[in-house]
């Protein structure tokens, strides 16, 4: 009889156990917010929207609608922003974060990999309060941007949605690789690989570690030592190879592009974009629209960086080129924007602090861009370019629920995004109320 006991009061704990688990592992009903928009921006469109309530179930917008038209759930939170106008969460194409503008030239051989992704950290916070609620990392040490991503994925850190790069792809001597050490250290970056066949397989590393996009140095750049922003550095073949490896594997294609034959020859080889696009000219411009190749300008960075450069540690190789390469960036990416280039907004943020990336839309204005057309770069174009329309860009069900509010009208003064009130990041409230 004593055994009997035992034994039911044994499969009583194993039953009470088993439920209590299985009430642990059952699914629990996703979180219900109202966000009620006194102007909700169209940004295909440019149309506001009077009194609009967003509906979001988890991370997910389910219903988008005049307020008269859809039933607030009992219970819902609700978020009022009907005095502030109310965008998708901006898109930026070309950010570094795990870099600064103090950790560059000799700087940047005391700052480890490790001290990069903690300085990722902080910048990836900045970077979302700005109202940027996704960037694409194109470029990074070590593959600290994956880290990066993975911990913000995760939800270890505050940060926006990420595609990393992790090391681009550059020539022996080409603007990612090292050229302040002495010989004697042997150095070589991450990212180096010269001849086809060390192209394919630089690719296919960085894939197999992580990285969600394929970056690469087709000219020399600005801010690196012994290179020429004007000449390119990858073969026509070499790029090809890139291209059609990434491409094979599902991966898109960047090219940092400041002179007009690394363009034209990255083009061709069919990248998915144009970074920076400095001295680009009439041959590549139609190439680019013939093949809807987009260009990614990084403009306001040239503001920064004529106030702020003394500050930074650079060489006066360094310097020079910049005075060179920044102004013609305006006037050729102008001539590019005016001609129906298609544009998706980067910044380059790491050339200049984190947090300003906004200070973008106003140089996009002042060289000929509408409002609606510099916030478009930054939504529904930068959706597109990162091949995640399903999940961002625009507020539309079925997307992720990212999207900032502000008081002023960006339509008519771009600049208020400099000033974000409010971020809201897949259905949680990241600053404001």
């Amino acid at each position: 009889m004593k055994r009997i006991v035992v034994s039911m009061l044994a499969l009583v704990c194993l039953a009470t156990l088993m439920s209590a688990a299985s009430a642990q592992e059952a699914p629990q009903p996703a979180t219900v917010v109202v966000v009620k928009a006194g102007h909700l921006l169209d940004v295909r469109s440019g149309e506001y929207r009077q009194d609009q309530v967003i509906l979001i179930e988890g991370d997910r917008v389910k219903t988008v609608g005049a307020a008269s038209d859809v039933t607030i759930p009992s219970g819902a939170k609700v978020v009022d922003l009907s005095n502030r106008i109310v965008l998708p969460g901006l898109i930026d194409c070309h950010t570094h974060l795990t870099f600064s503008p103090f950790t560059g030239a000799y700087h940047a051989l005391s700052i480890s990999v490790p001290r990069e992704a903690l300085l990722g950290a902080r910048n990836a916070r900045v970077t979302l309060e700005a109202g940027f609620t996704t960037v694409r990392n194109v470029g990074a040490d070590g593959f600290a941007d994956v880290a990066l991503r993975d911990a913000i994925n995760t939800g270890d850190v505050p940060g926006p949605r990420m595609l990393v790069s992790g090391p681009p792809l550059s020539i022996t001597g080409g603007h990612a690789d090292e050229n302040l050490l002495a010989p004697e250290f042997h150095y070589s970056a991450d990212g180096v690989a010269d001849g086809i066949p060390a192209v394919i397989a630089k690719v296919r590393e960085d894939i197999k570690y992580g990285a969600d996009v394929i970056k690469f140095m087709a000219t020399g750049g600005v801010l690196s030592e012994g290179d020429n922003p004007a000449l390119a550095q990858y073969s026509p073949e070499e790029m090809r190879a890139i291209v059609t490896t990434a491409h094979g594997l599902g991966r898109k294609v960047a090219a940092h592009a400041h002179g007009a034959v690394g363009i034209h020859d990255a083009v061709v080889a069919g990248v998915d974009s144009i970074e920076h696009g400095s001295f680009i000219n009439e041959e590549d411009i139609q190439l680019m629209k013939q093949r809807g190749t987009y260009l990614v300008p990084t403009l306001y960075l040239m503001d920064w960086f004529m106030e702020n450069y003394q500050k930074m540690g650079l060489t006066e190789n360094m310097i020079a080129k910049a005075r060179v390469v920044m102004p013609a960036a305006r006037e050729n990416v102008s001539h590019a924007m005016h001609e129906g280039v298609k544009i998706a907004f980067g910044t380059d943020a790491a050339v200049y602090p984190h947090g300003l990336n906004a200070h973008e839309f106003p140089v996009m204005v002042k060289l000929g861009m509408t409002p609606l057309a510099a916030i478009q770069a930054s939504t529904v174009n930068a959706a597109d370019l990162i091949g995640w329309t399903d999940r961002v860009g625009a507020i539309e069900p079925g997307k992720f629920a990212d999207l900032i509010a502000v008081e002023g009208d960006p339509l008519q003064d771009v600049s208020v995004l400099e000033h974000v009130e409010f971020v809201m990041k897949g259905g949680e409230v990241i600053k404001g109320q």
